[in-house]
């Protein structure tokens, strides 16, 4: 058996791989990929779910709250409009943490303008699903 004997690079040994092959892969804490592509499924997602939207409003041009009240409560409108807005409050959610992301150097103001933007998020999410339960309920 032979054993080979690897000499350690000196702090001064020029390193072969380049800058940016070291970093090649490593993306935005590697997690740029998984933000990208939910980025994109929620905006395909929203695309089906305003055209639903769209023509669901179309449909109650004309008719009387007692209609509409009747049309907003029937299960798979009150379902597909929940999903709009989970949907839709992920989108802007994403895509405003790109802006603070890009725009906000101040790492304190980062985390700050950040949280704020889950927090509004989930605010704006949560009182839309209210409103859209009231009325599939009937509330």
């Amino acid at each position: 058996m032979s054993t080979t004997l690897r000499p350690t690079p000196s702090p001064n040994h020029a390193q072969i791989r380049t800058a940016l092959a070291r970093v090649r892969g490593l993306g935005s804490a590697k997690e740029g990929t998984d933000h990208f592509w939910r980025q994109r499924v929620t905006a395909v997602a929203n695309l089906f779910l305003v055209i639903f939207a769209v023509c669901l409003v179309l449909r109650l041009v004309g008719t009387d709250y007692a209609e509409a009240r009747a049309v907003l409560a029937s299960p798979l409108v009150t379902v597909a409009l929940a999903m709009l807005i989970v949907s839709g409050v992920i989108h802007m959610r994403l895509g405003m943490q790109t802006v603070i992301e890009d725009y906000i150097h101040s790492e304190g103001a980062k985390v700050v303008a950040l949280m704020a933007n889950t927090f509004f998020a989930i605010a704006i999410g949560a009182t839309c699903i209210l409103a859209v339960l009231k009325l599939g309920f009937g509330g």
